[in-house]
């Protein structure tokens, strides 16, 4: 979806600044925000494209007004509500209000070190043929979907050139919809800086963008 969250090659927002020897956590409230995400997919059901659409898809102002763990906690809230294992009620309360939801199964606190270890792995078989290949010069579409997408504004519309395939992998864009995983192949796409900004100051600029086949198309 087009939003506050797509910041990449956006000139307003600046220079990103890494911060010297950052913490994992900044305060104890984000350890406890990262837990509860992680705890709660299991009763929940949803996917982490479900998880990512759910804290990008918010007015411009509510996004940037938030920090990162003040986003996964809002975008929790909304998965919560949607499925009726919270009200905004008890959000607002701190405290349980209405009966609780009964759920199929919770994440045990002896499983949370295999869950992060496994994490989600993405790779599935395809049917098909890769339709690129290594090499082969394709053009971001320009598209403007209305949900979730992992294909960054500024590179629609632009040219590149394949430079590694990745196999098949769960498409995003129809995961976060909970319309199917619809595996497709994911390449690794190169362009150089002055084809995504005429007025790169750096000639050898290079930005590679990892793009499923239903992004592209031929050069």
């Amino acid at each position: 979806m087009d939003g506050a969250h797509d910041m990449g090659g956006v000139p307003w927002v600046g220079p990103v600044r890494p911060e010297p020897d950052e913490p994992v956590f900044h305060a104890e409230w984000e350890r406890r925000a990262f837990a509860l995400t992680l705890a709660m997919a299991t009763p929940g059901g949803w996917n982490i494209d479900m998880s990512r659409f759910a804290r990008e898809n918010r007015p411009p102002a509510d996004y940037l007004s938030k920090s990162y763990y003040e986003l996964w906690l809002a975008g929790l809230e909304r998965l919560m509500q949607e499925r009726k294992l919270v009200f905004a009620d008890e959000i607002e309360a701190g405290k349980v209000l209405h009966p609780v939801t009964p759920v199929n199964s919770i994440l045990k606190r002896d499983d949370v070190e295999s869950t992060l270890r496994r994490g989600g792995p993405t790779e599935r078989g395809c049917a098909r043929p890769a339709l690129f290949a290594v090499g082969d010069r394709v053009r971001a579409k320009d598209i403007h979907p209305p949900t979730h997408t992992r294909l960054p504004h500024y590179v629609r519309g632009r040219v590149g050139r394949i430079e590694h395939v990745h196999g098949c992998h769960v498409y995003p864009d129809s995961n976060a919809r909970g319309a199917g995983e619809d595996p497709q192949w994911l390449y690794t796409v190169a362009f150089t800086g002055s084809d995504l900004w005429p007025d790169a100051p750096d000639p050898g600029l290079s930005v590679s963008v990892d793009a499923w086949e239903p992004y592209l198309e031929r050069a």
